[in-house]
């Protein structure tokens, strides 16, 4: 029942209680000058020692010749010197045990060698004495709710409750420039410079645990540390919504790629696809980022992307049902029983349909009755409310309606008030309202698709899929065999006949292929094979058999086969003279009237790794431009989804005279597919082109699997994933010593209602030592946080008891790593009708294997001082138990793995 500190580790950073501006200065215009400046100017509450051996005094202020010079303590270093001085002044503030730093200075960059090796220094001295880095080339931080201004600019932020972290100083300010003259306030900007040391992953840490955060923007380059921002992300997200702009839309391209997959893919439809496992919602432009904050930041929970249109207007409505079909959201008709209900109550001649035309003649009474009746009806998720300026139109009195309406009612209501003058005083009721209004049906249309597009994410990112098949596992070790085997060959292509026993060790059910070296050995093959056959050329060499005429079908008679066995191969030799040719393959022409040809595939993407492709198959699928990414792992939910988004996806259902395909089936593939880049590491591409689909199931046809040498570390299973599996291989039965069978597993997000009625189940006493309060119930935000964990950086053991269908909770350990990336702080509560039963033990033993195997160093936790049962088990379990540097109440425990 350990207990942990709910001060984030870079609160000194983000909320420091004093703040040292090294290299302050009179001199107007320098950075120095500026900074100090804009912190006073915001009256900061704080401390402030400017630093410069040159002065005396700054602003009228007494200025050090050194941080040493300072006798009180300092949270954050501010530091505007030449480059040259910062490695020294770094190690400066290790001395005096400021552990964390802003600097502003520029020049310390790997573009050049001596600012290299400033940099490397740099690094070196914070790394040394535990002091973390903003910067360099940092414009600076502001956080208006605590008078904070450190940033290198002349704009300022109001007060606000949406945080800003931006990688462009110039983008920033012009974001700033604009929310200054809209109202927008923030609870924090930052600009993370060169991210040398903190990057975005640390700083989304930190906001998510933000109180007074409600809402996150990311302006994105480029990710520098994509399991660290990934992670980040999607545990920012759980607690709070994300939005995002990324610019570098166009595909990457994959120049090099030898399947269709590795070509299909560029690298911004894999960053979509983070963002949607994420939790998160990208949008385009700038002014979608700060209506979809408004939208997101919003009490909605939202449960769909169903939209009713209500308005006066019938082109209006138009406009905006035209609008939702290009971004994909369902304006669906009304049911027969609301229709009804609307014709007694509203003016003659609206239109009976969804956009729902109230005519001109609506009057506020008629706006919220159709508004009342639609948020009430089961099929609409949202509604959209639309005023144009007419004769009789009361914009104010309307728009009161539709507030006081919209207030009880937890779904989204967007709305558009067209016109200028005549209906500014309705925008300005709804904005008090807080409601989300727009000038223009278009904007108010994307702003609801927003909202649909966060439910959905949401979804996505509470899957937690396992790496492999808990029925029918994979022949992995056989797969592993394969692939070493032609690498300790020096061969990076495997042959078709390697690569389909790759899908077939992974349960993908292949056509039946065999290799022919010679004309008499193919005839021989045929002869028992029957006929009809496919033959394709044998070759490494040869990525795409088709274009190089590589490839005969429908071969009837041995006269054909004979014919098309020396076209092949003297027709590719002449054309490929350097190919290595070793003779052709056979297999039976696979006859699926009713089949769809799909593609199922595996591409690497530089920065996150492993991705899944669906897409159209055959030898167009890269000119279609129809395909879907996804990330690994999947399940089927996933799965679906993946499928879903393509167009190919509408002719899988009946299609004219073609039943619908066994979709299981193909779903079933698609989740091999995911388990093969989750276990083979060292897959680089893999095509199945095509995977024909019928009503009956599903068969690779043709495959193709490239590889490359890896060499994972120890703790590193998954590491060359951006998302980390549901860790199965830890589950373990366990016998207490009088029998009873328990089990201890990782937690999952569907864990929620078990831990909250583990947490009611403590006594008084126990919650106390776990969480330093006698809270009977955890918040919603809490249990999220604890049964939502990234496996890669945290974990969780809980030991539960079956009890017929459902589980008990008996107990629970935890850890989470710390920001040196060597230690983790750790948490163990046992109920109180199992303690002194060994559970304890038990789950602290297998969490720290766990840490162990992980790469960790050492355990640490702060135990009450009260807290004797637990003190024992820790001297039992080995720890070093000594008191807590800040907390007389606390002591501290620690133990090396």
């Amino acid at each position: 029942m350990t207990v942990s500190t709910e001060k984030h580790y870079l609160t000194p950073l983000f909320a420091p209680r004093s703040v040292a501006i090294v290299g302050a200065s009179e001199r107007p215009g320098t950075a120095g000058r500026v900074l100090l400046e804009n912190l006073l100017a915001e009256q900061f509450e704080g401390a402030v020692y400017p630093v410069n051996p040159k002065h005396t005094q700054v602003l009228g202020r007494a200025c050090y010749h050194s941080l040493e010079e300072v006798s009180a303590s300092v949270d954050l270093a501010v530091v505007a010197t030449p480059a040259a001085a910062v490695p020294e002044i770094i190690a400066a503030c290790a001395r005096k045990g400021i552990r964390a730093a802003l600097i502003v200075s520029d020049g310390l960059s790997s573009a050049h060698p001596q600012g290299l090796r400033l940099l490397r220094q740099t690094l070196a001295a914070a790394q040394a004495g535990g002091v973390r880095i903003l910067g360099p080339a940092c414009p600076g931080i502001l956080r208006p709710a605590a008078r904070i201004n450190l940033a290198y600019s002349r704009f300022r932020a109001l007060p606000g409750a949406i945080a800003l972290v931006s990688q462009s100083a110039a983008l920033t300010n012009a974001i700033l420039d604009w929310a200054q003259a809209d109202g927008v306030g923030f609870s924090s900007v930052v600009t993370v410079g060169d991210g040398a040391d903190v990057g975005f992953g640390e700083i989304l840490d930190y906001l998510a645990w933000d109180m007074g955060t409600e809402s996150i923007l990311l302006y994105l380059e480029g990710v520098f540390s994509p399991r660290r921002f990934v992670s980040a992300l999607r545990l920012a997200a759980r607690a709070k919504p994300v939005i995002v702009v990324k610019t570098g839309r166009c595909p990457a391209g994959y120049q090099a790629a030898l399947t269709h997959s590795g070509a299909l893919v560029g690298s911004d439809d894999v960053f979509d696809a983070v963002l949607r496992r994420a939790g998160a919602v990208r949008v385009r432009t700038f002014s979608q980022l700060f209506s979809a904050a408004k939208c997101l930041s919003a009490r909605y929970r939202p449960t769909g992307n169903r939209l009713a249109i209500v308005t006066n207007g019938g082109g209006a409505g138009v406009l905006a049902a035209d609008w939702a079909a290009n971004l994909g959201i369902e304006v669906p008709a009304l049911a027969p029983p609301l229709l009804e209900r609307l014709a007694a109550v509203l003016p003659a001649g609206w239109s009976r349909n969804n956009p729902l035309d109230l005519t001109g003649e609506a009057t506020a009474e008629h706006y919220s009755r159709a508004v009342r009746a639609c948020l009430e009806e089961t099929g609409i998720d949202g509604v959209l409310v639309i005023l144009t300026p007419h004769v009789n139109t009361r914009a104010a009195q309307v728009a009161e309606a539709v507030a006081h309406t919209a207030r009880d009612f937890r779904k989204p209501v967007v709305a558009c008030w067209m016109g200028g003058e005549d209906v500014e005083e309705g925008r300005r009721v709804l904005a008090r309202a807080r409601l989300p209004v727009f000038r223009t049906p278009e904007p108010a249309v994307e702003a609801f698709s927003h909202i649909a597009t966060h439910y959905r994410n949401q979804q996505l990112l509470l899957q937690v899929p396992y790496s492999t098949s808990r029925a029918d596992r994979p022949d992995t070790e056989g797969a592993r065999l394969v692939i070493e085997n032609a690498l300790a060959e020096k061969r990076t292509v495997l042959s078709e006949m390697e690569s389909k026993s790759l899908l077939a060790a992974f349960r993908i059910p292949v056509a039946r292929t065999v290799v022919a070296r010679s004309l008499p050995e193919a005839i021989m093959v045929a002869e028992q094979m029957g006929f009809p056959l496919a033959m394709k050329i044998n070759s490494p060499d040869i990525p795409h058999k088709s274009d190089v005429g590589g490839v005969k079908l429908n071969i009837a008679t041995v006269q054909q086969l004979r014919s098309a066995f020396n076209e092949i191969t003297r027709g590719v030799a002449a054309r490929l003279p350097e190919a290595r040719i070793d003779g052709v393959t056979l297999q039976p022409m696979t006859v699926k009237p009713h089949g769809r040809e799909l593609m199922v595939g595996i591409a690497t993407d530089p920065v996150f790794g492993p991705v899944i492709t669906f897409a159209a198959g055959g030898i167009a699928a890269e000119v279609m431009e129809d395909r879907a990414v996804g990330l690994p792992p999947l399940n089927a939910l996933l799965a679906k989804d993946l499928i879903e988004r393509t167009r190919v996806a509408r002719m899988l259902g009946p299609f004219r005279h073609l039943p619908a395909i066994h979709m299981d089936a193909l779903v079933t593939v698609l989740l091999r597919v995911s388990e093969m880049a989750s276990e083979l590491p060292w897959i680089r591409e893999m095509d199945i082109n095509p995977l024909i689909v019928d009503e009956e199931g599903a068969i690779a046809v043709d495959a193709r699997v490239t590889v490359e040498h890896t060499s994972p570390g120890p703790g590193t299973r998954y590491a060359h994933m951006a998302i980390c599996p549901y860790p199965a291989h830890l589950i373990q039965r366990w016998s207490l010593a009088d029998g009873t069978e328990i089990t201890i597993r990782p937690i999952r997000p569907e864990d929620a209602e078990l831990l909250q009625t583990f947490v009611r189940s403590l006594s008084e006493e126990s919650r106390y030592f776990r969480f330093i309060s006698t809270v009977q119930e955890l918040s919603p935000r809490t249990v999220a946080r604890l049964t939502q964990i990234d496996y890669d950086r945290e974990m969780a053991l809980i030991a539960v008891l079956a009890e017929g269908e459902r589980e008990v909770e008996l107990g629970a350990a935890r850890y989470v790593t710390n920001p040196d990336g060597e230690s983790c702080e750790f948490a163990l509560v046992v109920a109180d009708a199992w303690q002194g039963r060994g559970i304890g033990t038990k789950l602290m033993h297998s969490l720290m294997e766990v840490a162990r195997a992980n790469g960790l160093k050492a355990l640490v936790g702060d135990v009450l001082a009260s807290n004797a049962n637990m003190l024992r088990l820790m001297e039992k379990l080995g720890f070093a138990i000594e008191n807590h540097p800040e907390d007389p109440s606390l002591k501290r425990v620690r133990k090396a793995l």
